[in-house]
């Protein structure tokens, strides 16, 4: 039997609720169209067709291995954060003697702090997979952009059908790279948890609205908004 206090159950219930309706609210409800991550999806049709009208590209693959080789480090570092994980269990006697010395009055034991660092690994395999997933989908996203035609001698309806399919791919690449993304900040919550389950409240409320703000009312936002094009 885990010995979770009244207060862990209360915490991890606010760190779980917290997340699962921040990504509702930003990937699935009504107000996903004002966000920072929507809006960009916008500029990344825009992309697609402004290079439409280029007969070369380079310009456009460099941006694609940009993307490829930002989700590539943070794959690998979720395999790094993993392998630190297994490390904090091996070590753990060592961190609740550590815990009892300090001035700080930090209450733990041995299977506590292991189902904390577990769920910890845990959200860093989430990571991993959203990683690799988006790696591949820019891999796709650039094999598509290689395909698409040139806008003076292409066929109209066979270039919009490949200007909104490369767009989509990256688009699609770009959420799932952001959902792996937000397990970090969020792992960063939990860390928390391991002080006390208090804390743990205190660092995903703060978490939360950091992310909150850059999604809806960060400088960032504003301008991606008001330097979007049209809608058709």
């Amino acid at each position: 039997m885990i010995p979770f206090s009244l207060l862990d159950y209360v915490a991890l219930f606010w760190y779980i609720t917290f997340w699962l309706c921040f990504s509702w609210v930003v990937d699935h409800s009504r107000l996903k169209h004002h966000n920072l991550s929507h809006l960009m999806n916008g500029h990344r049709l825009r992309w697609m067709r402004n290079m439409s009208t280029r007969d070369l590209r380079m310009v456009d693959t460099a941006i694609i291995s940009g993307l490829q080789n930002g989700t590539a480090f943070f794959a690998s570092t979720s395999l790094l954060a993993i392998g630190g994980g297994f490390a904090m269990l091996n070590s753990t006697e060592r961190a609740i003697q550590l815990f009892s010395d300090l001035s700080i009055p930090v209450e733990t034991t041995r299977a506590l702090w292991e189902v904390k660092v577990l769920f910890l690994i845990l959200i860093y395999v989430y990571a991993f997979f959203k990683f690799g997933w988006a790696y591949r989908l820019f891999n796709y996203s650039s094999i598509l952009i290689g395909a698409l035609p040139y806008a003076k001698t292409a066929d109209e309806q066979e270039l919009e059908i490949a200007i909104r399919q490369a767009a989509e791919f990256n688009s699609l690449a770009g959420k799932h790279f952001n959902l792996g993304l937000r397990s970090f900040f969020f792992s960063l919550a939990l860390f928390g948890w391991f002080v006390h389950p208090g804390l743990l409240i205190v660092t995903t409320t703060f978490v939360g609205l950091v992310l909150i703000r850059r999604q809806y009312f960060s400088r960032s936002q504003t301008l991606s908004m008001h330097l979007l094009p049209e809608k058709e």
